[in-house]
């Protein structure tokens, strides 16, 4: 198994990453929804002034019973032109001036961190696992795991 990125790379423009930001996010959210998991979203602030690499970072955490907490499964990052600075990625503008863009990250699913929840809060108490409807289609149909 392998974890599903989303990574981004847009004009340098705060409001146009912000914005795209918001849709990685969204996208992250609807898979938690179709897999009919408990989550709450995080905002860790902006901390580029603190020397990270990350400008703003939005974590999504999926309650995880055994835990009693909830625990982080899926990560969204603006990392402004920190990425791009590094790497050397360069733009020119329509005037011809050079820019560094600015670049976003997304962990859309982590294979091995979102498993936990899945089984933990679709566990019954004879325990089988009840498998949603968005997973249906990949599991020939199968409706529970016994």
């Amino acid at each position: 198994m392998s974890d599903m990125k989303q990574v981004v790379i847009c004009k340098a423009v705060r409001e146009t990453a912000s914005s795209i930001l918001q849709t990685m996010i969204s996208y992250a959210e609807e898979i938690l929804q179709l897999l009919e998991l408990p989550y709450r979203v995080s905002c860790r602030g902006l901390q580029r002034r603190y020397g990270w690499k990350n400008y703003k970072q939005f974590d999504i955490e999926t309650w995880m019973p055994s835990r009693g907490s909830y625990g982080e499964t899926h990560s969204a990052s603006n990392l402004l032109d920190f990425q791009a600075r590094r790497s050397k990625i360069r733009y020119k503008d329509e005037e011809g001036q050079l820019h560094y863009p600015y670049t976003l990250n997304n962990t859309a699913v982590a294979s091995p961190r979102i498993l936990i929840p899945l089984l933990e809060n679709h566990q019954r108490e004879d325990g089988s696992i009840y498998v949603p409807e968005a997973l249906r289609p990949y599991m020939r149909g199968i409706t529970e795991l016994r």
